[in-house]
């Protein structure tokens, strides 16, 4: 709640969140990371972060040496110039869903960061042209609502879980109920704006057709930072029957799983 309320008065500061672990504040190496930042004047630093899956939160979880929350684009392109530098591996978070644990930890042996998008989370309607402008770090709960309150005959195609971040759904391909239709999330996705690992922040025209298909389904965080997507939306009727059906091995569940 300190956090929420600090970036809503002081919208121009780059939070850096720091001693995750306590060594960070006395390590060379975290200190020079601190000091490449410092460059830009609009930063600050805090003790203070989260963490939705617990599972990584465990003493023997490698941790990260800070968790960056960017409220621009700007703000991410220095974090990925000061973790090239550095040689820091940085670990993506749009809604901490991942049960994989790739935007909490590392695997490697190498020191890493988490960028923390949840203060990028704006989305913007182009209602005349059935399309959305979403940044990565809204949740699809927030992203279905601000649609439904622009119309309730728009949808976007994606899952049914209100608190996934867009970010990973829609890079991982984004599974949903509305799929056999209109397709997987990244199938709808028209447009995008991505921060490579040189700093420069690219859209489709720019980043090309080959990287924009390997965002759109093989992992965002692979690639760069996804800042923000551009979504097609699709019609939704006023009335939509919904319905499960449970069938056991025995009953030809099989089978008819291999219809579907």
């Amino acid at each position: 709640m300190e956090l929420n309320i600090m970036t809503q008065t002081l919208r121009h500061l780059f939070v850096l969140l720091t001693a995750l672990i306590s060594s960070a504040v006395s390590d060379p190496l975290a200190d020079n990371f601190l000091q490449c930042l410092s460059q830009d004047p609009n930063i600050t630093t805090r003790n203070f972060s989260t963490i939705t899956n617990l599972r990584f939160s465990t003493p023997t979880t490698p941790k990260p040496f800070a968790v960056i929350t960017p409220l621009t684009y700007s703000h991410v392109q220095s974090a990925i110039l000061c973790s090239k530098h550095l040689k820091f591996q940085i670990r993506i978070r749009s809604g901490g869903h991942d049960n994989a644990g790739l935007s909490y930890t590392s695997s490697y042996q190498f020191p890493f960061v988490v960028l923390d998008l949840r203060e990028l989370w704006s989305v913007t309607i182009e209602s005349g042209q059935n399309t959305a402008w979403v940044e990565g770090g809204s949740t699809l709960g927030e992203l279905y609502y601000r649609v439904f309150k622009e119309s309730p005959n728009l949808g976007f195609a994606a899952g049914t879980c209100p608190t996934v971040g867009v970010g990973g759904h829609i890079s991982g391909g984004g599974f949903g109920n509305m799929m056999r239709k209109y397709g997987l999330a990244a199938d709808n996705v028209i447009d995008a704006r991505i921060v490579d690992a040189n700093g420069k922040i690219l859209d489709r025209k720019s980043m090309g057709e080959d990287l924009f298909w390997a965002i759109r389904g093989g992992g965002g965080g692979s690639f760069g930072v996804v800042v923000a997507w551009k979504l097609n939306l699709v019609y939704v009727p006023n009335k939509v029957t919904v319905f499960s059906l449970s069938k056991t091995v025995e009953e030809g569940g099989s089978n008819l799983f291999n219809k579907w």
